[in-house]
């Protein structure tokens, strides 16, 4: 069973390009401090630097690889004990690169006239040498994912407390209509008042529920159609829904409640503003793995109320997802002609939401 969070050494995906090009960025650092500490300002640092990049290019990518092999073994032990086997990976593959290098260096056929470099004198101390050297620095690299993992649970803590937040603002206006459009349906209509009741238990269960993070994107999109029939009682014509969201993918993964409060904007802050009330359009699309979800409402000429209402939601939302996705997610808003527009992109995936947590 794996170790909690809090306990766990969090390293990068390896095998994504970006953490790929951090390291290159580290290693050629590393070469060019310890090309600048042998060689100096002198006719032999560039040779120095070329012999560090080259040597050390090949330790860092095939460190890179074997840590994306062994990242959710390295995840499911303890901070300590992955450390020690990261180190243990870094220094077995120093070691054996440099008896690579030392062996060609040492060859008369694959370094003629020491092109690549007098061999050190002795095997033992070139291991030595280069070990210290890859213990140091994936120290300090372990150190540095250390910070940043305490870095990213405090923001996922704070961005938990403002999903907490958002989850229990269900809008007192919004519950007392609710209660009083049930009441009424009571005496007029006591088949749809009890379908009312089970809607907003189901609304409030989905709100308020501490289960999961991540949902997928049916049941979010099911839970906005809930709190859409529940405002249709209060508001009958005056509020339309248009629903084109045939072409979403309704495994993708999303975070629980974010296009719930986009629908609750777009009828609180611009439908109902509206003397004919409006049109609220849903609609969505992938392309490319991207999955782009648009909520569109009518806003009156001029309400700066209505403008900064969406604003809460919309930044608990920004934040989230660019907290789950980095900057593959985007969240823009604004209002176009007479509507106000709010796009999402972010990546599909379809993982499972217990990994994700």
């Amino acid at each position: 069973m794996p170790a909690p969070t809090a306990l766990r050494l969090l390293l990068p995906d390896f095998c994504a390009s970006r953490a790929v090009l951090v390291v290159l960025l580290i290693v050629s650092l590393t070469a060019l401090l310890l090309a600048l500490s042998s060689a100096g300002f002198t006719a032999a640092f560039w040779t120095d630097l070329a012999r560090n990049v080259l040597f050390l290019v090949w330790t860092g990518l095939s460190g890179s690889g074997l840590l994306c092999a062994a990242r959710q073994v390295i995840a499911a032990r303890r901070a300590a004990i992955g450390s020690l086997m990261v180190l243990g990976i870094i220094l077995t593959l120093v070691a054996a690169i440099s008896a690579i290098a030392f062996w060609i260096m040492s060859s008369n056929v694959l370094n003629p006239d020491s092109m690549l470099g007098v061999a050190p004198e002795t095997l033992l101390l070139f291991l030595a040498r280069n070990m210290l050297i890859g213990l140091i620095v994936s120290t300090l690299a372990l150190r540095y994912f250390y910070v940043a993992q305490q870095w990213r649970l405090n923001v996922e803590s704070q961005a938990r407390s403002r999903v907490n937040v958002l989850q229990a603002r269900i809008r007192p206006h919004f519950l007392y209509n609710s209660m009083n459009t049930i009441a009424a349906l009571t005496r007029s209509d006591p088949a749809r008042a009890e379908e009312a009741v089970q809607d907003l238990a189901d609304l409030f269960r989905a709100s308020l529920s501490e289960k999961r993070s991540l949902i997928s994107l049916k049941e979010e999109l099911e839970s906005a159609r809930i709190y859409q029939r529940i405002e249709q009682l209060r508001m009958g014509d005056r509020l339309r829904v248009r629903w084109d969201v045939n072409d979403l993918p309704m495994r993708a993964l999303i975070p629980a409640l974010t296009v719930q409060p986009l629908m609750e904007n777009a009828i609180g802050h611009g439908v109902e503003h509206l003397d004919g009330g409006g049109e609220v359009i849903v609609e969505g699309s992938s392309v490319d793995g991207i999955v782009l979800l648009r909520v569109r409402n009518p806003m009156p000429p001029d309400n700066p109320m209505a403008r900064a209402g969406h604003g809460i939601a919309l930044d608990n939302i920004r934040e989230r997802l660019g907290l789950l996705f980095g900057a593959r997610a985007e969240v823009t808003a604004g209002r176009e002609a007479n509507e106000y527009v709010v796009e999402l992109r972010f990546p599909e995936i379809h993982v499972s939401p217990e990994l994700m947590q």
